[in-house]
């Protein structure tokens, strides 16, 4: 396993989040997180790279336990690691080109011609070639999504962590997200871990399936599998149906 989560507790305040969240993430596969708004997909894909720290539990990634990592190490774990943001998170105040630099002018040794090579080349991959020269409030939403892809790829991950990728998107600006992450997945092999609740895209994109309740995962199996569930907590919320959920809660 490249990527596991080992009985995983946090809590904020009276509130416990995740109750013994265990998750194993094979090599070179996608694996989608589902679950309603509030259970803690997000809390769970941040503890990957340390920016949130375990009440209990175990997280390793590359056979590093991350929670006893020092600060440097932890920086070079997280260049293994793509992350691409709800909302995109991109610098208003910079142009695309630069937005997507920006990790590889960290890298010692990399000329500025070598980064203007391999931001073209990422620009290319996420089809918006032309597009670094321009600044993102130029770009529509779906547009600024791909320049996220972009900038996450740049650095050459081993890993993609996708946050809601298809958040505020329309159907078909959701269906090219999508696209995107298998792309990923195909011609760059990376692994893939991504959180949503969008049934549609987890359909489309993943290998494998795990579902968030109440803390633990409730269900971990291929797409068809979770088609032909007859567990009515999975049922209802791929199905859309509260009144399942309800009765089996």
């Amino acid at each position: 396993m490249s990527i596991e989560l080992l009985d995983i507790h946090k809590g904020f305040g009276p509130k416990e989040v995740l109750k013994g969240f265990t998750l194993s993430i094979r090599d070179g596969e996608t694996l989608s997180v589902i679950g309603g708004s509030g259970t803690g997909k997000s809390v769970a894909l941040k503890h990957i790279v340390g920016l949130l720290r375990p009440d209990a539990g175990e997280v390793w990634v590359d056979g590093q336990n991350v929670n006893q990592l020092e600060q440097e190490e932890l920086y070079q774990l997280r260049r293994k690691v793509g992350y691409v943001f709800q909302f995109a998170a991109l610098f208003d105040s910079m142009t695309i080109e630069d937005n997507v630099a920006m990790g590889l002018r960290r890298v010692l040794g990399l000329t500025e011609s070598t980064i203007k090579e391999r931001v073209a080349d990422c620009l290319h991959l996420v089809d918006l070639d032309g597009y670094g020269v321009r600044y993102p409030s130029e770009l529509s939403g779906g547009q600024r999504k791909r320049a996220g892809f972009a900038r996450a790829i740049a650095t050459e991950p081993k890993y993609l962590l996708y946050d809601e990728p298809t958040t505020g998107l329309d159907p078909v600006t959701t269906t090219v997200i999508d696209q995107l992450i298998v792309r990923m997945a195909e011609q760059l092999g990376v692994t893939g871990l991504v959180i949503t609740h969008d049934m549609t895209s987890a359909f489309r994109v993943s290998d494998r399936v795990a579902m968030l309740y109440d803390g633990q995962i409730r269900f971990d199996g291929t797409p068809d599998e979770l088609r032909a569930t007859t567990d009515p907590i999975v049922k209802g919320f791929i199905e859309g149906r509260p009144d399942l959920m309800e009765s089996a809660s």
